[in-house]
């Protein structure tokens, strides 16, 4: 692959663009600076290189995962809270896609209040697997409930509750006290407001609401809000395992 066509793949600007970053001498590759934009390089997955001092990794297809802070919207367009797509770095945003959005894109969303783990990607068939209610990948959100929680909400949640836009009863996977008014709840799907509506339908209310896993990966505990990383290869594998 020509370096200018690494560049573009990664989301540094347009061939063109990509092929001034070289020609001034902004790309270093594998710590070897260049001005050569034809220059024939090896695209293996982890390939390091620079462009304009900051360091970046080559992949193929993009796959990170983003610790959401409160007071943002899942969303290229906000109506009126920034767009979590400002957290992160021009490249990931600006990668070229088949489809009329460029860059990654959030598997599912999290509302402007609910806070923790969006995995983002620009891998289509990935996307669909995580966000498909027919894969069942379980999600699990700390919940901060207004009353304290009782064991018939704990039995109901468990056993089924009717929404209002759909007659078949919704079922959490979990549903776990861990105290007084902190509910762990895992669900396998992904309706509008679920959590908030499910807890509603048991006679109390969402206060505060933190995703902190899906399937098995868990937000890591050094991750502040707002910050991104990688999924690392086997991060990636053990999502696809997840169990249909």
């Amino acid at each position: 692959m020509q370096l200018q066509e690494l560049l573009y793949s990664q989301g540094f600007g347009t061939r063109r663009v990509c092929a001034g970053l070289v020609q001034q001498g902004w790309v270093t590759v594998d710590g070897l600076s260049t001005r050569d934009a034809t220059l024939e390089v090896e695209a293996v997955e982890g390939l390091p290189f620079e462009v304009q001092g900051q360091p970046w990794r080559y992949h193929a297809l993009a796959y990170v995962m983003l610790h959401k802070p409160a007071g943002t919207e899942c969303s290229h367009k906000p109506s009126a809270w920034p767009s979590i797509y400002t957290l992160l770095p021009a490249p990931l945003r600006q990668r070229p896609a088949r489809t009329a959005l460029s860059g990654v894109q959030a598997i599912g969303r999290l509302d402007q209040d609910t806070t923790g783990l969006l995995l983002l990607s620009d891998d289509g068939q990935f996307i669909h697997r995580m966000a498909s209610p027919k894969h069942h990948v379980p999600k699990v959100y700390e919940v901060q409930t207004k009353h304290p929680i009782s064991d018939e909400q704990i039995r109901k949640l468990c056993a089924g509750v009717v929404l209002d836009d759909d007659p078949a009863p919704v079922r959490a996977a979990q549903a776990e006290r861990v105290a007084e008014q902190h509910l762990r709840l895992t669900i396998t799907e992904g309706k509008y407001h679920q959590v908030k509506r499910m807890v509603a339908a048991v006679g109390n209310r969402v206060e505060g609401l933190h995703r902190s896993r899906i399937g098995d990966l868990a937000l890591p505990e050094d991750l502040a809000p707002g910050q991104w990383r990688w999924l690392s290869v086997a991060e990636v594998e053990g999502l696809r395992r997840r169990p249909r």
